[in-house]
Parts: C-alpha cells; structure tokens; sequence
C-alpha cells in the first residue's frame, strides 16, 4: 500500500537545503560519452544499477530507455551528474548543484511517470522539479535491500527456469496486478503494447523466472537490470492460494544462489508499508542498505 503524503507536508523537509552556489553545463548525452557515463556511474553501482543495466543493454541512446540521459558538468568540465530523464526518471549526482540542475532540466519531460533515488536526494530533486507547483499523485518510502553471499538453505528447486514466449500472458497478468497494486494505475491499460513488448523481450533474454506447478504459476521474478556489479530483482510474486507453503523461499533462496554465481550483489526494494515482504526477504538473507523513495507523478 503506498504512502501518500501532501504537498506542505513533503515540502517541510526541505528547509535545510540551500540555493546552488555554482553554475553545471547541461546536455544531452552522445554516444561518444558512454565509457565515461560508465565509468562514472561505476563508484556506486548499487544505486546505479537500472541506468548502468539500460546502457549496457541499449546504449546511450535508444527509444528502449523510454527517455534521454543528460550529463552536468563542472566548470572544469568533469562530469558530476548523470540523469535518465523519462518515464522512469533516475539520477546520479555528486553535488548538489549538479542535482539542482538535472531537476530543472527534467521539468521539460511530458511524459514523466515517476522518479526514483535516494530519500534525501528525491527531496533535494523535487524541491527544484516542482517549484512550478507540481504535486506527487503518490510518494511511497522504500526500502533496498542487498545480498552478496548466497543464502545458506539454498535448495535445489527442479522446474525453476527463464520463462518462454509461450507463457507471456500469464506473465502480463502478474506484472500488471502487482503494478497497479503497488502505484494504482495498470500498464496493460496505460500502455498495453509498450508493457508486451517490454516483457516480451525480457522474456527473451531469460529475465524472467519461473516455476509452475500443475499449469500454475507459483513463482516469477523479474530481473530487471544485471551488470556485473549488480543484479536488480523486481516483481517476485508467489500465487495467492500457495503462500506460506515455503515455495517462495524455496525457489527465490534457489535463484539468488545461481545469479550470485554471475554477479557480485543482488538488490531489491521493498515498500515500507510491505512489512511481510520485508521479514521474507530479510529470513532470505538480504540486508538493509539505505532508504528509497519513489514519487509518482499525476
């Protein structure tokens, strides 16, 4: 269930912030600029990761990003800030100044659905995006959690596989349930072909984890960014009918142990309110690392 808060109270916690005091040089990205994006989103790629995973798999430029990254520099001309402005706006700044900047810059999204960081950096960006007198349709706190060993009753769980074409309409009905539940809105509704093709091809490139049992999907995850740093789980569903039977300990505790094998840290985040998933993952051996937050926009 999300956490939905008013305008004056989600501006009160702002006060402590000051004005830039330096000017950041804006621009769009270029290809040319890739292996100094990397590089720079490399010094914390646990909260970088999604950007990373879509550069890794895209490019710098590509409409599968579902927006444009932007740099901001210093004087000097050394890159301090990285940003996907987009449906799912993301960033990376090192200053405060070159957060400032990226957020005025990203005002000029129309097709802004969320934005996602940091706690304190969420706020810091929202009070420079939203001075145009913007208001959140939802702000949810979460958490994200991190595992780098694998988890000690790892078991061996025959069945658990990438899914195939055959099963993306089962796969689509889970994802879009769990989407509305989490921000309201469904992306078989918002966005039908965008959501098919998107899953369509994480399906393709064995992203997505399944296990049935008797034709019923009882677990999914989705592995939504992997470099090799980082693998971002999102969307880890056990059926209704099949919770608490230790089915979903069973295959996730399975799965963390075979990525684990490809990468160094597994990530999650959980919403706050979520205090069931929270015992799991955390009886999974995933540990808290910082707090998160998520803005949705109206």
């Amino acid at each position: 269930m999300a956490v939905t808060m008013m305008r004056q109270d989600f501006e009160d916690s702002f006060s402590s912030f000051a004005a830039p005091m330096e000017a950041c040089a804006i621009s769009e990205l270029r290809r040319a600029d890739q292996p100094q994006v990397m590089e720079f989103l490399s010094a914390r790629p646990l909260h970088t990761a999604f950007m990373a995973g879509l550069i890794r798999d895209n490019g710098l430029l590509s409409p599968q990003n579902r927006g444009s990254f932007y740099g901001s520099r210093n004087l000097m001309g050394r890159l301090e800030g990285v940003a996907l402005i987009g449906h799912a706006t993301m960033f990376e700044a090192h200053t405060e100044d070159s957060l400032v900047a990226l957020a005025r810059v990203a005002r000029n999204c129309q097709n802004a659905h969320l934005i996602r960081g940091e706690e304190k950096s969420v706020k810091t960006f929202w009070k420079y995006y939203a001075d145009t007198g913007r208001e959140p349709r939802q702000v949810c706190g979460e958490q994200l959690f991190e595992l780098k060993e694998a988890p000690a009753r790892s078991a061996n769980v025959p069945g658990l596989r990438p899914a195939i074409a055959d099963e993306l309409e089962k796969v689509l009905a889970v994802n879009s349930s769990m989407a509305f539940e989490e921000c309201g809105t469904s992306p078989l509704q918002r966005d039908p072909s965008g959501f098919r093709n998107r899953t369509t091809r994480r399906i393709e490139k064995e992203r997505v984890w399944v296990w049935f049992e008797d034709n019923r999907l009882v677990f999914k995850a989705d592995l939504i960014s992997e470099t090799p740093e980082v693998t971002y789980l999102e969307g880890v569903y056990v059926h209704p009918e099949e919770r608490g039977k230790g089915h979903g300990m069973r295959c996730l505790t399975t799965l963390c142990s075979q990525l684990l094998a490809k990468t160094q840290t597994l990530s999650l985040a959980v919403n706050d309110q979520n205090k069931r998933a929270i015992k799991f993952y955390t009886k999974v051996g995933f540990q808290f690392h910082s707090q998160y937050e998520t803005i949705y926009l109206r």
